[in-house]
């Protein structure tokens, strides 16, 4: 690949520079030069930075450079396309066949995910058996399983051999899998035995006994596993390949490599930052007017439901209001401060629920913490906000001075409360749906913010109604 140039600023801070690699791209491929010298000088470039030019060049450039390439090549660049249907229908089914074939089966199953389903059929019939097998394999299994995202490109030999025969069999195996940094061995019947890491195989004697090199407590998932519910212990090994076994037999199918994990992490992350926006799915901004609709109208009729019983709750008060008017002008700074606690702690509550597995004991602190940051800010904003508006009342309004402090002071005590508590929720409730097996990012920042605005409505009004009403 070729190397970006370093340049010097004057304040000797070095710096990449900049350069527009499709440009460079695209002017080598409409060069005058030969298909071969075109094919050595594109050896250069990363197989992404190829892809990013592709959408530039005309269906009769593409074609030219799929045969400069091969299909080898030009299997590597289509695992970096985003629109790749669009490029498989300029082929002919048995070029496209040869391009897939040349793919590792997990990606050829989401290049033929995006054809219509003619075109993936008539595509799949002209695959090679082994290929066509593996491809089956990996669709058989559901979105949200780790079959659905392993790959077959792995090298397993048998733990019961010497060095040297693991050497000949990785040698053999090799030709056709270049996942080999990590080597998988199966006992005589085919079950997952352990790990070695190519590193100690090629610096141990060829005599030894490969059994000794094995690590048998390596992680693994089975291809039935739901990927949410263990992604997060996954990603704690730092490991370039995880075995995904089959749940019968504990075979090994296939890999989940460490590029996929992050690929997951990050759509597991983009899945959860959706729902925190009360979304039901993360939007694409290619999708349809009704598909955006589909994924945002369910959070808001349930938010809709919740948003009525607040004003339902609200008119239970109407005889405060009707006494002591002037508390309704607080109502928003009330419901306002209470729902930026409830976010700020299910925020730092989802990212802890996420990046790691805490026990009962840790979960219980982290309660306790956000139940009293909540307090304390509340405390102080209160008796902020108490003296403000009690001042506000006195020479705005025309209150009494004692009245005005009392309103005022109510105003406040809610406002402590209300924080608190919205605090405590916005911990406590994605730890018990953690719990009980529902995605924590399911209460959403406008749940909670709902939710806790129908606390703090019941907190305001009912101190007002306690302190104020037969009192001014």
């Amino acid at each position: 690949m070729e190397e970006r140039k370093e340049v010097f600023l004057p304040e000797e801070e070095a710096i990449f520079e900049n350069r527009d690699y499709t440009e460079e791209i695209l002017a080598v491929i409409r060069s005058s030069a030969t298909d071969e010298e075109i094919g050595e000088r594109l050896e250069d470039y990363h197989d992404n930075d190829i892809a990013d030019a592709f959408e530039f060049l005309s269906p009769e450039e593409r074609d030219r450079l799929y045969d400069i390439l091969g299909p080898e090549a030009v299997s590597d660049i289509f695992a970096y396309l985003d629109d790749v249907d669009t490029y498989i229908d300029e082929l002919e089914s048995d070029e496209a066949a040869d391009i897939i074939e040349s793919m590792d089966a997990d990606d050829a199953v989401e290049v033929l995910d995006e054809l219509e389903e003619d075109k993936r059929q008539e595509i799949i019939e002209l695959l090679d058996p082994e290929i066509k097998e593996d491809i089956e394999l990996i669709d058989s299994y559901e979105e949200d399983e780790f079959g659905s995202r392993m790959t077959t490109n792995f090298i397993v030999i048998n733990a019961f051999i010497t060095v040297k025969q693991a050497m000949r069999e990785l040698i053999k195996q090799a030709a056709d899998n270049d996942n080999i940094s990590t080597i998988y061995a199966v006992d005589n019947d085919g079950r997952f035995y352990g790990a070695i890491e190519l590193k100690e195989l090629i610096l141990a004697r060829q005599t030894t006994e490969l059994e000794s090199l094995i690590v048998t407590s390596y992680p693994y998932v089975y291809a039935n596993e739901n990927i949410s519910q263990t992604i997060d212990q996954l990603r704690e090994y730092s490991e370039d390949s995880i075995p995904v076994l089959s749940p019968e037999d504990k075979s090994v199918l296939g890999v989940i490599t460490s590029q996929d994990i992050v690929e997951i992490i990050d759509n597991e992350s983009s899945e959860d930052y959706a729902r925190l926006a009360g979304l039901s799915g993360e939007e694409d901004e290619k999708e349809t007017l009704f598909t955006s609709m589909g994924k945002r109208v369910p959070w808001l009729i349930v938010l809709l439901v919740l948003g009525l019983a607040v004003s339902t709750v609200a008119g239970f008060f109407e005889n405060v209001v009707k006494e002591l008017a002037v508390i309704v002008a607080f109502q928003s700074l009330i419901l306002g401060m209470a729902g930026n606690v409830g976010t700020q702690s299910l925020a730092v509550t989802i990212r802890s629920l996420t990046g790691e597995t805490l026990s009962f004991k840790e979960q219980f602190k982290m309660v306790i913490k956000e139940l009293k940051i909540g307090f304390t800010s509340g405390l102080t904003l209160g008796a902020l906000s108490a003296l403000v508006i009690g001042l506000f009342i006195h020479f705005v309004k025309g209150y009494a001075f004692s009245e005005a402090f009392l309103t005022s002071g109510c105003v406040g005590l809610a406002m402590c409360i209300a924080m608190t508590v919205s605090g405590f929720t916005g911990t406590f409730i994605p730890i018990v749906f953690k719990k009980i097996g529902i995605d924590p990012a399911v209460a959403s920042g406008p749940l909670i913010t709902t939710v806790n605005d129908l606390v703090a409505v019941v907190i305001y009004y009912g101190l007002a109604w306690v302190l104020l009403l037969s009192t001014i």
